[in-house]
């Protein structure tokens, strides 16, 4: 007679429709999702890649202690992303404003940027983490390709105020690293976190 397997419990510390979809690609649907509202203040001097860790971080706690009383401790596999748009030491900020978003995309015009996006996996009183950058160059933008951005909308709530999912595609003349990580979340860190940890899917095991 076959068993079954006890499946794992994934709670996705995020609302983000990009997020989901990129863990769906590869076989993962959350079974709770669980954003977290936190301070996305960065810190004084705070360095880019220490930012991204921090807020990965404080969202996967935020829902960790939501899930405890529910969710058994053992089975349940919190996870937690964020990404931040650097210049050098500069983080640009998420666009919340058409000002905003235009300032960054000036700043973005013709340059090179790094994107640091942390993941975090919180399970069994443990946490396990991975920063992931890639390097992004675009092309110089033109006042007329501003404009027509920025009245896409597809700025409002992006780091440094653009999505590489949308039409922004057509501005990024390289990328050396993790698309899917500039997206929201790096697939190939978070397979490796998951499964490096235990994660359990459902499934029949053939019986002996």
């Amino acid at each position: 007679m076959a068993r079954t397997r006890t499946k794992s419990v994934l709670v996705l510390a995020s609302g983000s429709p990009r997020r989901l979809q990129l863990l769906e690609q590869i076989g993962y649907r959350p079974d709770h999702l669980s954003p977290a509202d936190i301070d996305e203040t960065p810190e004084k001097k705070e360095r880019p890649d220490a930012y991204a860790l921090r807020m990965a971080r404080e969202k996967a706690a935020v829902a960790r202690e939501r899930a405890a009383g529910v969710l058994d401790r053992e089975a349940t596999f919190v996870l937690a992303a964020d990404t931040v748009v650097a210049m050098g030491r500069t983080i640009l900020p998420k666009a919340d404003s058409l000002d905003v978003a235009e300032a960054c995309l000036r700043n973005l015009s013709g340059r090179s940027h790094r994107v640091k996006t942390a993941v975090v996996v919180m399970v069994r009183g443990k946490t396990r983490e991975r920063l992931v950058e890639t390097r992004v160059k675009m092309k110089r933008l033109s006042e007329r390709e501003i404009a027509d951005y920025l009245a896409t909308g597809e700025w409002e709530g992006k780091a440094g105020g653009y999505a590489i999912q949308g039409r922004a595609a057509a501005f990024v003349t390289h990328i050396t690293g993790s698309y899917s990580a500039v997206v929201g979340l790096p697939l190939y860190e978070t397979e490796q976190l998951l499964v490096g940890n235990g994660f359990q899917r459902e499934e029949t095991e053939p019986s002996t």
